[in-house]
């Protein structure tokens, strides 16, 4: 052996040995990040057997894609810290509420205006009349963003009233609206509209941020006024005339106290993504409250939020429900505790639905909700399918006493890693026009999951494995 060939085999054992160690030390220090986060033991064991099995894939993929509520991690997002305004006394507060001011929530606000958009087309008509309607200034945050020609009439009608003198900020989520170029904005911008991009992808991915998205829809107009739910801006979602294949969704327009809870979370995604600071100002002061409307509370979840506000309330409503528990969703991966909360309320009478679309936009998650699917049904739940394409909206009602319409998908993901909120209405009114718009949803429907295969049955389970990985 000659000296070259020595000092080959000297340098290949000296780098393997420090890689083991560099990859035994960066393991143990993943596997106690993993231990500290707030997980279902589930999801915890799925990590630590991916990280101590296969360190060098477990370790990259942990730091891109486990991490939630990484505060510093996520260039230190401050907390939102909604105002208190109008707040319904304590005595007359209902369970959910009481319980979501002990998370720092504000309490339920009297005195707003509800009203649905049920539709695609009522949507867009809404979204339109309130950019024109603006007369200081237009805030939209959306997740999706298409390049097509509702997407275009959206823009430029944005860039002609930014031409106006309308302040117009536009905000999207990095992975979202991955593929909206800028030269399908140069519109806006040119004419003094702003726009920024929620984490870009490429904007140091290996720092655990790549996994945390930005999944609310918020459209404010001169803090009087907010248009949100479930609704991206698309012709997928919504559109001047009637298409075939529109998503199936559910968004409101709201007025009152609550547009102000609304206006702090967008002023904080905002100022995250854009680095400018709009506000608070005279612009985001809602308009005065009605002495006999709605009232709302809105919930807000994710890395920017202390605790888990969102989930912990929806896992309480399925518990203290008496009557009725009615889910809606396009997605419907649970954790366990969701899914006994589902399962005992089916045992104890409850009116348990779950309404889900006979074939969503992602396979992997169709393939995933099935055993969970197939365990409220055989608890004696009902399982329903919507028919008629794809079904988007994020609904859950308990008894009369609550409709929830939000962003949030009832999946590991939007529960507990992407940025979402919600609101929750508990008035009587909002209730039954929501209950009215399920029911409609409901009559396109098939009932019930058929029994799977073995083929299917094994793909299911392992499928239903990797869910926890989220």
């Amino acid at each position: 052996m000659n000296n070259e060939d020595l000092t080959r085999r000297i340098i290949s054992f000296f780098t393997t040995e420090l890689a083991l160690i560099v990859g035994f030390v960066m393991a143990v220090v993943v596997v106690a990040h993993v231990l500290r986060q707030r997980r279902s033991p589930a999801g915890a064991v799925a990590w630590l057997l991916v990280i101590v099995l296969f360190p060098y894939v477990g370790v990259p993929l942990y730091l891109m894609f486990g991490g939630r509520k990484m505060q510093r991690v996520a260039d230190s997002k401050a907390n939102i810290r909604l105002p208190d305004s109008v707040v319904r006394p304590l005595p007359e507060a209902c369970l959910i509420d009481r319980l979501l001011r002990t998370y720092g929530i504000p309490g339920a606000t009297i005195g707003n205006r509800v009203s649905l958009c049920r539709t695609g087309e009522e949507g867009y008509a809404r979204l339109v009349r309130i950019i024109e309607e603006a007369s200081h200034s237009v805030y939209v945050q959306t997740y999706v963003l298409q390049e097509d020609e509702v997407s275009r009439e959206i823009v430029d009608r944005l860039a002609r009233r930014a031409s106006e003198g309308i302040r117009v900020r536009l905000l999207m989520d990095g992975v979202g609206s991955l593929h909206t170029s800028r030269h399908f904005l140069s519109p806006l911008v040119k004419l003094g509209g702003k726009v920024a991009f929620f984490i870009p992808v490429i904007h140091r991915p290996f720092r655990g941020r790549t996994n945390l998205r930005n999944h609310r829809k918020i459209i404010i107009a001169d803090g009087r006024c907010v248009m949100a739910g479930g609704a991206n801006i698309g012709e997928e979602y919504i559109g001047p005339t009637p298409r075939t294949g529109r998503w199936r969704d559910l968004s409101f327009v709201l007025e009152g106290p609550a547009v102000s809870h609304y206006a702090e979370i967008f002023r904080s995604d905002w100022e995250f993504a854009s680095g400018e600071s709009i506000g608070p100002d005279s612009e985001m002061a809602c308009s005065l409250p009605e002495a006999a409307g709605s009232v709302v509370q809105v919930v807000p979840s994710g890395p920017d939020v202390v605790g888990d506000p969102l989930y912990d309330a929806i896992l309480s409503a399925m518990f203290a429900a008496q009557k009725r528990l009615w889910v809606v969703t396009p997605y419907f991966i649970p954790d366990e505790a969701l899914l006994e909360a589902l399962t005992l309320a089916v045992h104890r009478g409850i009116d348990v639905r779950i309404l889900v679309p006979q074939k969503s936009n992602h396979p992997m998650a169709d393939l995933a909700r099935g055993t969970y699917l197939r365990q409220v049904q055989a608890a004696g739940g009902k399982v329903l399918l919507y028919a008629d394409g794809m079904m988007h909206a994020k609904v859950l009602l308990m008894d009369n006493e609550l409709a929830m319409i939000g962003s949030a998908n009832m999946d590991i993901r939007s529960l507990f890693l992407d940025y979402e909120v919600a609101m929750f209405a508990y008035g009587e009114a909002e209730v039954r026009a929501t209950e009215a718009w399920v029911e409609a949803t409901m009559s396109n429907t098939r009932s019930g999951v058929k029994p799977a295969g073995t083929i299917r049955d094994l793909c299911e389970g392992v499928v239903r494995l990797a869910a926890p990985l989220l």
